[in-house]
């Protein structure tokens, strides 16, 4: 009955321990959400810049419908490839290559929903993110945020 009782205590130590590891291999380690309105301000990201580490992965939640995300071109570390997620999906994307990444939701880039991903604190690219052309109420936040970058 003892030998019972301690492989049970043993068996419920391991679970308490390993589960929560396992657990966090499948979340994402950044999440936004993709918004309608947030405060005073409309058609935004939850967050607007995020700091993460190479291989984490950030989840762009479809909090509100009508929004995507797009990395913007010239606005990423050299090699990565273009991206585009479908409009009203939740999408999670593994960041290997450090820098930093600009993106903006395509129809409402306009009206001020961009945002920016730091990986590995990596600011070689910023040069390249200064000169991205932003238009409209983006072109007016685009400054400040760059410059927390």
């Amino acid at each position: 009955m003892i030998k019972s009782l301690y492989k049970k205590i043993l068996l419920i130590i391991t679970l308490i321990y390993f589960l929560p590891l396992s657990l966090s291999a499948y979340a994402a380690d950044e999440t936004i959400e993709m918004l309608n309105k947030l405060g005073k301000e409309s058609m935004v990201y939850s967050k607007k810049i995020v700091r993460i580490e190479v291989g984490d992965t950030v989840l762009w939640k479809a909090t509100d419908k009508g929004h995507n995300v797009e990395f913007i071109k010239g606005g990423v570390p050299e090699g990565v490839e273009k991206f585009k997620s479908k409009y009203n999906v939740d999408t999670e994307y593994k960041f290997e290559i450090p820098g930093i990444y600009a993106y903006w939701c395509s129809p409402h880039k306009n009206m001020g929903m961009i945002g920016f991903v730091v990986v590995g604190e990596d600011k070689s690219n910023l040069d390249a993110i200064k000169k991205i052309r932003f238009s409209a109420k983006s072109k007016k936040i685009a400054p400040d945020l760059i410059n927390q970058l």
